[in-house]
C-alpha cells in the first residue's frame, strides 16, 4: 500500500481548498467512465455525455490521449496539477499548458505502465490535454460552477467540525476509499504498492470534488513541499450501495424518507440530497421536517448553506433497522 509519514507540523499547516481544475478533472474522469454513481450524476452525463462524445470522435487523438492518461492505478500526472490556494481555473488549466512536452510523454508512459503509442508521440500532447478539460469547464462545469461551490463548501465546514470532534486522525481514516489513518503519524493515501514518502514540513491540502467516488493524489515534483488527496464531499459518497434501505426501516418510515435518513450518517445539504436521492425538492424538504420533528436528525448552518445530519436516535433506528434486516 501507498502511505504518507505526517508529522504534527504538516497536520498543523494542512488546509481545506477548493478547485475549479479539481473539479473539472473529477467531471472529466466521470465523462471517461460513463458510470454514475446516483440519480443527480445520471443526470448530469445524460446531459453532456452526447456532446463530450462528438468532441472525442472529432479529435482521435485527444481520444487516445484521455484513454492513456486516465490509467487505472496511475493518472498521467500532468492532467492534475496540484491545485492551489484561490487558484482560478484559467490560472491551473494555464500550469498543464507550461508542461514539457518530454514530460508529458514520460507521465503517459508511466500511466500506460509501457510503451507510448505512436499517435502520441508529439509534442501538443499538453495544449489537447488544457483544451479538453476547457471544454469540459465550459460545457458542463461553469455553468453550474456556484451549486457546485456551495456543496463543496458544506462539505469543508462539515470536515473542519470533525476536526474538533475527533482530530485529523478522524477526518483523513475516512476521506476516501483506500485512505486510512495507521497510526504512528501514517496515513494511507491507496492500496498500491508505492514507496512511502515523507511530507516533514510539507504543506497537505484536502480538495473536496462532487464528481468523484474515489478522488487521488497529487504532489509538486520540483520540490515535493505540497502534497494533495483529492476526495469526494459528502454528497459524492452515495452509491447505489449506500442508498440502499433495511426492509425493517422503509416499512417504518416508508422507503424514501428512510432513505434520507441513511444518507445522512455524513451531514448533507438540502441540494446534495436532491441530487443523490432523485427525488424531488419539494419532498426532500417534507421528508427533513417530519424527521426533525422526530428528532432523528438536526441540523446546523455551515456558511451559505444549512447541513442536517443523523441525531443519536436516528443512529439508533438505522442501527437497528439493519440487524432487524440481517445485515448488522
Amino acid at each position: 500500500m501507498g502511505w504518507w509519514q505526517v508529522n504534527a507540523d504538516t497536520l498543523a499547516r494542512s488546509r481545506f481548498v477548493l478547485s475549479p481544475l479539481a473539479e473539472t478533472f473529477a467531471c472529466l474522469k466521470l465523462l471517461h467512465a460513463e458510470v454514475a454513481a446516483h440519480p443527480g450524476e445520471r443526470a448530469w452525463l445524460d446531459t453532456h455525455l452526447p456532446g463530450y462524445r462528438r468532441r472525442l470522435a472529432d479529435d482521435p487523438v485527444t481520444a487516445l490521449l484521455v484513454r492513456s492518461g486516465l490509467g487505472r492505478q496511475w493518472i498521467a500526472d500532468f492532467f492534475t496539477p496540484t491545485p492551489r490556494e484561490d487558484e482560478t481555473f484559467e490560472e491551473g488549466v494555464a500550469r498543464i499548458r507550461s508542461v514539457r512536452p518530454d514530460e508529458a510523454r514520460a507521465h503517459l508512459r508511466l500511466s500506460l505502465a509501457g510503451p507510448l503509442p505512436a499517435a502520441l508521440d508529439r509534442d501538443d500532447l499538453p495544449e489537447r490535454a488544457a483544451a479538453l478539460l476547457e471544454y469540459v469547464w465550459t460545457r458542463a462545469v461553469r455553468p453550474d460552477w456556484d451549486r457546485r461551490r456551495r456543496v463543496l463548501e458544506a462539505d469543508v465546514v462539515a470536515r473542519i467540525a470533525q476536526v474538533g470532534r475527533g482530530g485529523w486522525a478522524a477526518v483523513l481514516d475516512a476521506l476516501r476509499p483506500g485512505t486510512r489513518w495507521l497510526g504512528d503519524s501514517r496515513l494511507q493515501v491507496n492500496l498500491h504498492e508505492y514507496p512511502p514518502r515523507r511530507l516533514a514540513g510539507a504543506e497537505l491540502i484536502l480538495v473536496p470534488v462532487t464528481a468523484q467516488r474515489h478522488g487521488w493524489v497529487s504532489w509538486e515534483d520540483e520540490d515535493a513541499e505540497r502534497y494533495a488527496v483529492v476526495y469526494p464531499c459528502a454528497g459524492a459518497l452515495a452509491d447505489d450501495g449506500a442508498r440502499d434501505v433495511p426492509a425493517a426501516l422503509g416499512a417504518l418510515l416508508g422507503p424514501a424518507r428512510a432513505g434520507v435518513l441513511v444518507l445522512l450518517g455524513s451531514p448533507m445539504s438540502t441540494s446534495q440530497l436532491v441530487g443523490v436521492t432523485g427525488q424531488g425538492l419539494g419532498s426532500v424538504g417534507r421528508h427533513l421536517r417530519v424527521l426533525l420533528d422526530a428528532g432523528l436528525v438536526e441540523r446546523r448552518r455551515a456558511g451559505r448553506s444549512v447541513l442536517y445530519s443523523r441525531t443519536a436516535a436516528g443512529e439508533v433506528l438505522v442501527e437497528a433497522g439493519e440487524r432487524g434486516s440481517g445485515r448488522g
